[in-house]
């Protein structure tokens, strides 16, 4: 059963987001480098995405949706994260969704989960008004793009990285 998190739910979320910050990192150290704990400082983002609910707030706070998978009650097998964040302002397009982050627990992959949290994610955000989603995948992650192009996502653009040390 896919459903909306509560804050009840995030301590079956974080290690969760500890395992995907801990793979993300593994694929990728000089993108992903990470600061200790990482799904401490995650603990705060879901709180201001869960005290949203999605709606639209005129201090400009955090918008956006925060699903679990989850097999039976306090059993989370998957989450997803997707903001509502704001374009810059010379394209048409004023806000877009942005798939943040999807985790499915090893044993439960190819079984659907993912396929239903990205496609329950998208159903929300198009009822909150979002006209476009984008994300972000890892260049290893075949996966990843294999899961989102089933769901209609298309590449669009492909970020590169160098770094440079400051003199």
């Amino acid at each position: 059963m896919i459903r909306p998190a509560t804050p009840s739910d995030f301590p079956l979320i974080l290690p969760m987001v500890a395992k995907t910050c801990a793979l993300h990192e593994s694929w990728d150290s000089d993108k992903f480098g990470l600061v200790p704990n990482p799904e401490q400082r995650y603990e705060k983002f879901l709180q201001r995405l869960t005290t949203s609910n999605g709606a639209s707030a005129p201090d400009g706070s955090l918008r956006g949706v925060l699903l679990v998978a989850e097999e039976e009650p306090q059993h989370l097998v998957g989450f997803i994260v997707a903001t509502i964040e704001k374009e810059i302002p010379i394209y048409r397009l004023e806000e877009f969704g942005f798939i943040q982050e999807i985790w499915v627990e090893a044993e439960y992959r190819q079984a659907g989960v993912g396929r239903q949290l990205v496609m329950q994610a998208m159903e929300r955000l198009k009822m909150m008004g979002v006209k476009q989603i984008r994300l972000d995948t890892a260049a290893v992650n075949d996966v990843a793009r294999r899961l989102f192009t089933s769901c209609g996502f298309r590449v669009s653009t492909v970020e590169m990285l160098i770094n440079i040390t400051p003199s």
